[in-house]
């Protein structure tokens, strides 16, 4: 599918997001004694009090607003490691923005070590340096409770036994030990009191019911309760949303497991996610906010009609979901619009093209309802010669790293222009003019897309102007 996630049955895990700082994970604080757990685990680099409140957090006055806005998640390498001068430029770029960013970070993986490798002995290193740099920046800081340590999986306890692989990674908890899974998660609410936002799991990793071919949506249901149980006992402000369903589309003329309702141009929806969408959305003990997470583009990594019509897709899904739910807010953890490779890498477009097409996703995400959107950072290490497309700034792990990058100016900007409330207005634009832009306006600002790759005269609000191929051109009102 070349996204993060499964394809089908077995989605393919985006791996070198995965493994994040797991390998350094296993070298860290290798002077602390090794002692054995109680089943004969390793506890080196390991504390009993993991629920002692790290750092000084500052969480904001008020109740916690469920809507945070537009953001991007950490992934396997980001701002908080590199060159010192790159680092610091980095941190003053989140720093400096005009709206601070909301920001994701996950708790096993995608840059976090295995947080409990022995029952009750936790090892939030690598956590914590990401929870310090969410603050530096002045983020809104969000956390995805996933993945879950080795012995809530069948795996072997102990900090020198994490297995890094894909098969141990999508691996959900066992049973047996969603009552763990749900005491990790308050752990990780006591440790950091301004977390405020907490997803539930990712993209229903590990809760495939092979037998029946549909997703276990009862057990995940049954996973999620606990936890958001166990996070309002916390502390009932915490926000709590899921269910992080990938929803997933097929072409158009496909009848397998398509839905008879809920289609497009772009394709038809999966039945499989909505069927256990609305089973989690009946059988919730309750949720602040919901979380999906898709891409524009089919199964078959097809782009229909044409990769800018095709993100009309999260603008139907946003609207069925929010239909179901009564409103509640709607989230996408993720969001693709460019089909990536057999690496899940995604390079093959422009910046400019990337950055059109991705302005059209967000402006479609806002249409369905959507009030928060993440971004999926593919930050990469910055070796000789190594492509970072898309990423927000270039690598902090080179000197001159950690300067803004297209995608980085157009999420700010965005951010910034239509944070959680907005409310969009209708724009004139000129009839010749309407298959080849795409618009999203308030009373203060426009967005206009030229999704042509030549340059065109366009008319929108009242106003003639030229755009180069693929510009993203912004006006005030």
């Amino acid at each position: 599918m070349g996204r993060h996630g499964w394809s089908a049955e077995t989605r393919r895990w985006r791996l070198t997001a995965l493994i994040g700082v797991g390998l350094t994970a296993l070298a860290l604080v290798v002077t602390v004694l090794t002692l054995p757990g109680k089943d004969g685990g390793s506890t080196a680099g390991t504390t009993p009090d993991g629920d002692k409140v790290h750092g000084t957090p500052a969480r904001p006055p008020g109740a916690p607003d469920p809507r945070v806005g537009w953001g991007f998640t950490h992934t396997q390498y980001s701002a908080d490691a590199g060159e010192p001068a790159a680092v610091e430029r980095a941190e003053s770029l989140l720093r400096d923005q005009p709206r601070p960013l909301p920001q994701i970070q996950h708790i096993m993986g995608w840059g976090a070590g295995n947080p409990e490798p022995v029952k009750g002995r936790y090892d939030f290193g690598a956590m914590d340096g990401r929870m310090d740099l969410i603050r530096a920046t002045k983020g809104t800081p969000v956390v995805t409770l996933c993945c879950a340590p080795d012995w809530m999986k069948g795996g072997k306890s102990g900090s020198d036994n994490t297995n890094w692989s894909q098969a141990s990674l999508e691996t959900a908890p066992r049973p047996e030990h969603f009552d763990d899974y749900a005491a990790l998660a308050a752990t990780v609410a006591k440790r950091y009191p301004d977390v405020r936002h907490f997803i539930v799991w990712n993209e229903f990793k590990g809760f495939w019911n092979t037998t029946e071919r549909r997703w276990d949506y009862e057990g995940y249901t049954r996973l999620y309760n606990l936890v958001y149980k166990a996070l309002k006992k916390v502390d009932e402000k915490i926000q709590v949303g899921g269910p992080y369903l990938v929803m997933d589309s097929l072409d158009p003329r496909q009848t397998e497991n398509a839905s008879k309702t809920l289609s497009g141009p772009w394709g038809r929806l999966d039945q499989r996610p909505l069927d256990a969408f609305d089973y989690w959305n009946k059988n919730k003990d309750g949720a602040d906010f919901v979380v999906v997470d898709g891409a524009s583009y089919t199964e078959d990594d097809e782009l229909l009609p044409d990769e800018f019509r095709a993100t009309d897709k999260f603008t139907a899904v946003g609207r069925w979901l929010r239909e179901r739910t009564g409103g509640l807010p709607l989230w996408w953890a993720e969001y693709y619009v460019e089909p990536g490779d057999s690496q899940d890498n995604r390079d093959d477009w422009s910046e400019a093209h990337r950055v059109a097409v991705h302005a059209s996703g967000l402006m479609a995400m806002a249409r369905g309802g959507a009030t928060s959107g993440f971004y999926w950072n593919p930050q990469k290490r910055g070796a000789k010669g190594e492509k970072c497309a898309g990423c927000l700034w270039s690598p902090t792990q080179t000197a001159g790293g950690g300067r803004e990058r297209p995608m980085l100016r157009l999420l700010a900007r965005f951010a910034d222009a239509f944070p959680p409330g907005t409310r969009y207005e209708k724009v004139s634009v000129a009839d010749d003019d309407v298959p080849n832009v795409r618009v999203l306006a308030d009373d203060k600002a426009v967005l206009v897309v030229n999704t042509l790759d030549r340059q065109i005269s366009a008319q929108v609000d009242g106003k003639r102007f030229d755009m180069a191929g693929y510009e993203v051109k912004w006006l005030t009102r």
